[in-house]
């Protein structure tokens, strides 16, 4: 019986190399597209993976027309490859966004606005694409990814602790989050392309444990190897530090949204997901290969 083939853009990003290992292990023929160069990924002689460099004006010859698609980059740059994934015979699509659509689109900070804009722009572009293409859709909104030292999230909260020994918090940083793993998140992009129910549809994904932001900072200081040390200081207090900091370059992606979320519930429900494609995910739990 012949392999099942899938193409994936973005199979070098955080999620798509772990989406790469899962496909592989479960004997995929995978056809990886990235914008860098492909040297370095052809000398890794697995041949059940064909690295080619993405360019949407050239296309696959006829005899390697691939059905199944996944789209782990951001989705708001999904629309510039409408016509080449057409020409490449796309029937299914996977594309991975964000509960940032949801949860920043009202945030004090312009760019998270922004942000939660191209999410869902590039949603909609997609839905009305694939609609008027007969193209069958499903679209993954997890929560905050980590997992591999890989991730913008977790790792900055180590290495704040790694450089100072301490973390900040604003007032009892009590809103509730679900971490969820990034190979949780690759499962599901392949498991909703054996369901039939999961098409033509949206999900929000997220981690299978539910916990405070102060708590789970105390869970990656315990997973360091080091005694929490937790610093409660009044929201106004951080705000002036917020201000003050994003003078360095090191420090002017923290905006005044991280701060204010440190008290709000990001919590969503997952219930469907785990009915149409049994989403089954870990609670959250870090090891020595996640934090470095």
């Amino acid at each position: 019986m012949d392999k099942r083939s899938a193409g994936v853009i973005g199979a070098t990003s955080f999620v798509g190399t772990c989406l790469l290992a899962r496909l592989l292990e479960s004997d995929w023929q995978v056809t990886a597209f990235t914008r860098r160069s492909t040297e370095m990924f052809t000398q890794e002689r697995r041949p059940a993976v064909s690295w080619r460099q993405i360019n949407v004006r050239s296309s696959i010859s006829d005899g390697e027309k691939i059905a199944d698609w996944f789209f782990l980059a951001p989705v708001w740059t999904l629309p510039e490859h409408f016509d080449w994934l057409t020409a490449q015979g796309v029937r299914r699509i996977v594309v991975l966004s964000s509960t940032s659509a949801l949860t920043k689109n009202h945030s004090a900070d312009s760019s998270e606005r922004t942000l939660a804009h191209q999410l869902a722009e590039g949603e909609t572009q997609l839905i009305t694409w694939a609609t008027r293409q007969n193209v069958d859709w499903t679209i993954l909104r997890p929560t905050l990814i980590y997992g591999l030292g890989h991730d913008r999230n977790i790792m900055e909260i180590v290495r704040f602790i790694h450089k100072f020994g301490f973390f900040p918090l604003a007032g009892k940083a009590s809103g509730l989050r679900q971490p969820v793993y990034v190979a949780d998140v690759a499962s599901a992009c392949q498991a909703v392309l054996f369901s039939g129910l999961a098409v033509n549809r949206i999900y929000n994904i997220a981690g299978g444990e539910t916990l405070a932001y102060h708590d789970m900072v105390e869970k990656i200081f315990i997973a360091m190897g080091r005694t929490p040390r937790l610093l409660h200081l009044p929201e106004w207090l951080i705000r002036v530090g917020v201000k003050m900091v994003r003078i360095l370059p090191r420090f002017q992606h923290i905006t005044m949204g991280m701060i204010n979320r440190m008290n709000q519930d990001l919590v969503f429900d997952y219930s469907a997901a785990i009915r149409d494609f049994g989403y089954a995910p870990g609670s959250f739990q870090l090891t020595e290969k996640d934090l470095y």
